[in-house]
């Protein structure tokens, strides 16, 4: 698979989860894709939250592996 097209289905994931983290005054930023791991860093509220962890497991890595089964896992980086 090409890198652009797990680049685009990864960021279709996060667009799809976007909405839930501005609810909570927050963001997050696709930081790089490589192999399959995925780099992102929380904003706003998120970043730093307690709950963060678990929003980075449970939400963005679940959702962009449904979207990107190829992604191995989820990093977030400062």
């Amino acid at each position: 698979m090409k890198h652009e097209e797990t680049v685009t289905k990864v960021m279709d994931a996060l667009e799809s989860i976007r909405p839930f983290l501005n609810k909570d005054g927050g963001d997050i930023e696709l930081i790089d894709v490589k192999d399959g791991i995925v780099s992102v860093k929380l904003q706003g509220n998120c970043n730093g939250c307690p709950m963060s962890f678990s929003t980075m497991k449970l939400g963005v890595e679940n959702t962009i592996k449904q979207f990107a089964p190829e992604i191995l896992e989820v990093i977030e980086v400062e």
